[in-house]
This record gives structure tokens, sequence and C-alpha cells, in this order.
């Protein structure tokens, strides 16, 4: 699937919500609950996530020329904002990743869900998924 198909599904899944906080909140905390736990070994400092509230860590690997992000989250709810943006950038080409256009975030609305921190937070995920991207761009 592209990454429009699945910020699609995306969209699609959250305006079942009708844009109820509390719904909504438990549903993105759901989601990181399904994310497969990060191995000990990769939860080190270098694999952390600057710019989050929260401890984030990422790891990514490149694969048959597509990108394989794994990650983590002390906190539920950044667990959940994180594994959104595995659904929609793991298993892309690196090109991909770097030229994405995550409108999904502003569609269904996750400003009015997650505090300005958060918000920051996202930003700097992406921002290391596409840093991740660009590094691999040069191995394809």
């Amino acid at each position: 699937m592209t990454i429009n198909n699945i910020q699609d599904e995306i969209i699609d899944d959250f305006s079942m919500l009708d844009g109820d906080r509390e719904t909504t909140v438990f549903y993105i905390m759901e989601l990181g609950q399904k994310l497969a736990a990060l191995d000990e070994q990769y939860m080190k400092e270098e694999n952390l996530i600057k710019g989050c509230q929260s401890k984030v860590w990422l790891t990514s690997e490149l694969n048959e020329g597509k990108i394989n992000f794994r990650a983590d989250s002390n906190t539920g709810i950044t667990k959940g904002l994180i594994s959104m943006l595995i659904k929609v950038l793991s298993g892309q080409k690196p090109e991909d990743v770097v030229q994405a256009d995550l409108y999904f975030i502003e569609k269904i609305g996750l400003g009015n869900f997650i505090g300005s921190q958060r918000s920051n937070g996202i930003v700097s995920m992406i921002k290391q998924m596409k840093m991740d991207a660009l590094a691999y761009q040069t191995q394809v």
C-alpha cells in the first residue's frame, strides 16, 4: 500500500470516533498497545528521539530497498502516536518516506487531542524518520 492509502485508512478509522476526545485518546493508546515491544538492546540513549517530552526510542533498517521502523515509548499515548507513524512509513522506499506529506495528522485533528508538547514530539519523530530515510537513500 502507498503512504497515502495508509493515511486514508487512518483517517477513516478516526472518523468513526466522531471527534470524541476521550474515545480518541483511548484509541491512540490502544494502537500503542498493539505495537511490538522494542528489544531492550535498542532502548539506549543514541536511539532516543530528541525533542520529545516522553522517551521515544526509534530504530530503522533497510531491507530489500524498503525501510522498517521499530519504536517504543515510556508512555501509552506517545507509543500510540509513534505506532501510527510506523504504520504509515514502515515498509516504504526511502525516497517515498523523505517526500511524504503526512496529512493524516491534520485530517484526524490530532492537535485537538494532544497538547503542544506532544505535537512538538510528533514533529521530532517525523524529522528523525525522514532523516533515517534520507541516509538510506544513498544506499539504494
